[in-house]
């Protein structure tokens, strides 16, 4: 793997994720910020579960919301606000679908055409960072996707 995804937990409600891809930093931030681009990437392909729509007013007090399954009657929803967003460097946002969830710190890094990408996840307590594994599972095959889609997207631009 020429790209691999690092994950490590820096505290007791600390969990850092690190990747380089290969693309500009404003191509990677778009990914996470243009919800046409996010369908595209964010649901593991694995677990079979698509995401069904994504709402993003991406911009500080604004509001996210992506509900993933296979039809509306059955869906599970992420839910939260912005606090910062500062093209193409920084995203800070809170993840509102419980009440332990983590403030995401995303920061883009430009390097010689690649992005160093780090997502930052403080969480209340270490049991609510040991509920939430799921994030550390799932975001190797999702950033494998983004890389995927940033071959076509730097390709474009």
């Amino acid at each position: 793997m020429t790209n691999p995804t690092r994950i490590e937990r820096t505290s007791g409600r600390e969990l850092v994720v690190t990747r380089t891809f290969n693309g500009p930093a404003r191509i990677v931030f778009e990914a996470w910020t243009k919800p046409e681009l996010m369908k595209l990437w964010w649901a593991p392909k694995s677990i079979g579960v698509p995401l069904l729509s994504c709402v993003m007013d991406v911009r500080p007090g604004g509001s996210y919301r992506l509900e993933f399954g296979h039809d509306a009657s059955q869906s599970m929803a992420f839910v939260g606000k912005y606090f910062e967003v500062e093209p193409p460097s920084r995203l800070v946002w809170t993840n509102e679908e419980g009440e332990d969830g983590p403030v995401t710190t995303v920061t883009f890094e430009e390097r010689d055409g690649k992005t160093l990408l780090t997502v930052h996840e403080l969480y209340p307590s270490k049991e609510a960072l040991d509920a939430g594994h799921g994030a550390e599972e799932g975001m190797p095959e999702q950033f494998e996707q983004l890389d995927e889609l940033l071959v076509t997207l730097v390709a474009k631009a």
